[in-house]
């Protein structure tokens, strides 16, 4: 039953064939990083060849024969398969050279070839590996099977591709849950590292929903499937990511275009000054200072294997390094699209802050005979009855300041304006809306209260009141601001140079108590989803922009923006997929590291370009004139080629 399943995901999988489940443990040690091995084995045997040349030259030329066979033989074969397609690429470009170079009797230099050609491209293998690790780990992460509570509670053990929604299954301590549910029996604590980068422990009770790919650390936990294998936030993850791998940058796709005319143009040119050079110079045909030799050299050194790999390995490296971080990137143009961004727009609430209110201060209106802390008291005797944003802020900051609480009697909810009761002593009590509250305020106290409430402060707005007989209350509320976004800010504005704005369906009383907290002049309130679509399009008009939301009413203008970024853990399904970018952990003091990782990636991505086009420039022509030698050629051409993807590597720090 195992092995269909076992074959088909791991075929599937792309990862190397050494970790195949097909082979034995001794064949997969042989198996890893089998080029590279094959490689190491040629340049020892092209060294010892080398070596012996000078005093044996049979036991040399034996030696060279192995370095054609085990590295030769794979380059032949590839290029077969190449020219059965009609494709001109590098691999044809270099094999041709290697053996036309033993064919006029230098071999050495076609053995160098072919080894320095092996190496750099294990070595290109081993940074796509490398910057691959994300979605290999994925891989490596999803279990392929799961123990089935049956309704009768036995267990048994299933296949995930033929599990349906409903079923039972059980995640026991230290295994993976290899599909998305909600937990119905058990109490325990679930990393997810894997999925958020987050490594604190996430505590997962009964009612609480578990994602494919979460690591149950503590007791056993019962799940019912609420996502099946194809659907699931593991499967969805990975999806992401080959999306981001599959997703070509402009660049990188010009330069695959350019790469098969320029291959083909530079084999023309190689007979053409074979076949011309001694009609123009006082050279021959064959021998080391021979057309041939030279045309051989302008190959090698004309071959574009480092411009081939400039671009792609820098994308991998820098999608691999932020999808380690838990932000996922649909593909390399993403990157382009965020280096060019000039402003950051942010939805408010679930983005700037967390969602919830926060009481900020109470102050009496008029005279007072009981005092603030009392009276907070007696709020929270009051709000700690009914479930609302305004009564936990209240409660809290109860909590906070240890104000004491007291009995409450006669407790009524009025729905919609407050809620009221009285003290022990018969004083009656009352909180709610300032309108409620109003209604039985003396007129001066009423004129003081509409008065603070046109004329905010910046501690926050006016949104309830408290009446303790003919004592009155204000309290102030704003927006719990995230505890990473101050320092977010100032990162954006001196380190990226960005500038940051806030679109918002929240009023604008609320929108300029959080902007001025957060040092935000260019501020947008009381948006509709249109509305926030009709400003996105408005600042685009002045450069890149990139987006941050979370809800569906967000998604028009994610979709709008240059970079749509949303919030992996918060956001709606919508902003999700209308967005370019998803933080999923809604870490937010990651998108200076993002920004960041884009500007890198564009200065590496020239780095390597004016490498690889140096290499190329300044070795063809010395190889024409015969100033550089078949062996420098080589050289410089591989050496380039490792040089540009070590440098891409620099991105997955």
């Amino acid at each position: 039953m195992t092995t269909p399943y076992l074959f088909d995901e791991f075929f599937s999988s792309g990862k190397e064939e050494s970790i195949s489940p097909f082979l034995t443990r001794r064949s997969k040690s042989w198996a890893k990083h089998l080029p590279l091995k094959s490689a190491g084995f040629s340049s020892l045997c092209l060294a010892l060849a080398f070596a012996i040349s000078f005093t044996y030259a049979p036991l040399s030329n034996l030696l060279l024969a192995f370095v054609f066979f085990f590295s030769g033989t794979p380059a032949l074969i590839d290029a077969l398969d190449d020219l059965k397609g009609l494709q001109i690429n590098i691999d044809i470009l270099m094999t041709v050279a290697a053996f036309v170079a033993l064919f006029i009797g230098s071999a050495m230099e076609g053995a160098l070839l072919l080894v320095l050609f092996e190496i750099s491209g294990a070595l290109e293998e081993t940074v796509s590996n490398k910057a691959l690790s994300a979605i290999h780990n994925l891989n490596h992460l999803a279990p392929k099977f799961a123990n089935v509570v049956a309704p009768d509670g036995s267990i048994y053990e299933k296949s995930v591709r033929e599990i349906a929604l409903g079923e039972r299954l059980l995640i026991k301590s230290g295994e993976i849950a290899p599909l998305d549910g909600i937990v119905k029996e058990g109490i325990s604590s679930v990393n997810l590292v894997h999925l958020t980068g987050e490594s604190i422990p996430d505590p997962k009770k009964a009612g609480d929903e578990l994602p494919a790919g979460a690591r149950n650390l503590d007791a056993a936990l019962v799940i019912e499937v609420t996502r099946t294998s194809s659907d699931s936030t593991l499967t969805r993850i990975i999806d992401l990511i080959l999306q981001a791998q599959e997703a070509k940058p402009r660049l990188q796709r010009w330069i695959d275009r350019f790469g098969k005319i320029y291959a083909t143009s530079v084999i023309l040119l190689t007979f053409f000054f074979g076949a011309v050079i001694p009609l123009i110079f006082s050279v021959s045909y064959s021998g080391p200072e021979g057309s041939i030799y030279r045309a051989l050299a302008f190959l090698i050194a004309a071959s574009p294997c480092a411009l081939i790999i400039a671009i792609p390995t820098v994308y991998l490296s820098a999608i691999s390094a932020c999808a380690r971080k838990g932000i996922l990137l649909k593909g390399g143009v993403t990157l382009d699209a965020l280096a060019s961004c000039k402003t950051v727009a942010f939805d408010k609430t679930g983005t700037l802050t967390t969602g919830d209110l926060l009481c900020t201060s109470l102050e009496p209106v008029g005279p007072s005979s009981i005092s603030a802390e009392e009276a907070l008291g007696i709020a929270a005797s009051l709000e700690r009855q009914v479930v609302h944003p305004i009564a936990s802020a209240i409660v809290a900051l109860a909590e906070k300041r240890g104000a004491p609480l007291t009995e409450i009697l006669n407790f009524k909810a009025i729905p919609g304006y407050g809620l009221e009761g009285a003290l022990k002593d018969g004083t009656h009590v009352a909180i709610g809306l300032l309108e409620h509250i109003l209604k039985e305020a003396p007129p001066e106290i009423a004129e003081a209260i509409r008065e603070a409430a046109a004329h905010p402060e910046s501690s926050g707005q006016l949104l309830s009141a408290l009446r303790i007989g003919s004592t009155f209350y204000l309290f102030r509320f704003t927006d719990k601001v995230r505890e990473e976004i101050p320092h977010l800010m100032e990162k954006l504005r001196d380190r990226n140079k960005l500038v940051p704005v806030m679109l918002t369906g929240d009023n604008h009383k609320n929108a300029h108590f959080v902007g001025k907290e957060l040092n935000i002049t260019e501020i947008f309130a009381n948006l509709r989803p249109e509305d926030k679509l009709a400003q996105v399009s408005r600042l685009l008009e002045s450069g890149g922009l990139a987006m941050i939301g979370d809800g569906i009413n967000d998604a028009p203008a994610l979709a709008r923006a240059t970079v749509g970024i949303s919030m992996g853990r918060i956001g709606s399904a919508t902003a999700v997929d209308a967005s370019d970018v998803i933080l999923l952990n809604d870490d937010l003091h990651l998108l200076s590291y993002l920004f960041s990782k884009s500007h890198l990636t564009q200065k590496i991505i020239k780095q390597n370009l004016t490498l690889a086009f140096i290499v190329i420039l300044f070795a063809t022509t010395p190889a024409l004139l015969g100033l550089i030698p078949l062996w420098a050629a080589v050289v410089l051409h591989e050496g380039g080629t490792v040089l540009v993807g070590l440098n891409s590597l620099r991105l997955l720090r």
